[in-house]
């Protein structure tokens, strides 16, 4: 089965009918959007890792599989995993870097990523590079789980995860070098709201530094950009047990 695993990936720079709706976005270099199998619904079924490749729209590396069936996909390559090593999605998989099991089947205390908040959904949670969630207990039809955050959540134990940490983990200690690095990736330069006028930011105005002048941080938009900003009443509120720790104006 031939399935197009890389499509051009449109440039749109922060804009939307030619308003920019999102800042310091600009041109860059272009790119293949490779299509991930976060859902890794092709069951039983073995692969073999026939490469692992470089991703320009993410942080970490991704593997290319190749199935029994001729089939070829594109998953997140956990860290550790080489070349030509097999990997499986099954309910029987063994616990070994790389294979998706449902949470049911993982003992606690393992390392995982890749992780589904709805069964079939397709993973949300733990997919940057280097990231990696604990599985902490069982209770019932749900698994406690403690995420890179420090927060503590609830999930069905239906729901798939992969085994092993996201590779690329010293992603975080790299130098970009120089600024036309930061260009090619499409990112423009970044100007702090002190350093405006009062008619581009709230923060702007007054003679040299005068400091925000105002009691808490605001966005250019002048909305508060401090405390909670997670939408109230989210669907999977109940499913937290400890939130993560606050901000330092929270």
């Amino acid at each position: 089965m031939t399935v197009k695993l890389k499509s051009i990936l449109p440039k749109k720079s922060g804009r939307s009918w030619g308003s920019v709706v999102v800042r310091h976005q600009g041109g860059r270099h272009k790119r293949f959007l490779r299509k991930i199998d976060f859902l890794r619904d092709k069951r039983d079924i073995w692969g073999v890792v026939e490469a692992i490749e470089y991703d320009p729209n993410r942080n970490a590396r991704i593997a290319k599989i190749l199935y029994e069936d001729g089939e070829r996909r594109y998953i997140l390559c956990p860290d550790g995993v080489s070349v030509s090593q097999r990997v499986i999605a099954s309910e029987e998989a063994p616990l070994n870097a790389g294979n998706a099991l449902p949470l049911s089947k993982i003992p606690a205390g393992s390392a995982i990523h890749n992780i589904e908040i709805r069964p079939g959904r397709g993973a949300q949670l733990v997919k940057s590079a280097g990231s990696v969630a604990q599985l902490q207990g069982k209770e019932d039809e749900y698994v406690q789980i403690k995420l890179p955050s420090g927060e503590l959540r609830r999930i069905k134990s239906e729901c798939y995860v992969t085994l092993g940490q996201v590779s690329n983990p010293e992603f975080r200690a790299r130098r970009l070098g120089k600024a036309g690095i930061a260009r090619r990736m499409g990112r423009r330069p970044t100007v702090r709201g002190v350093a405006m006028h009062p008619g581009a930011h709230p923060h702007g105005g007054g003679e040299g530094r005068s400091g925000v002048g105002l009691k808490y941080p605001k966005t250019y938009t002048g909305r508060p950009a401090v405390g909670r900003t997670r939408k109230k009443g989210k669907y999977s509120d109940k499913a937290i047990i400890t939130r993560r720790k606050p901000g330092k104006h929270s």
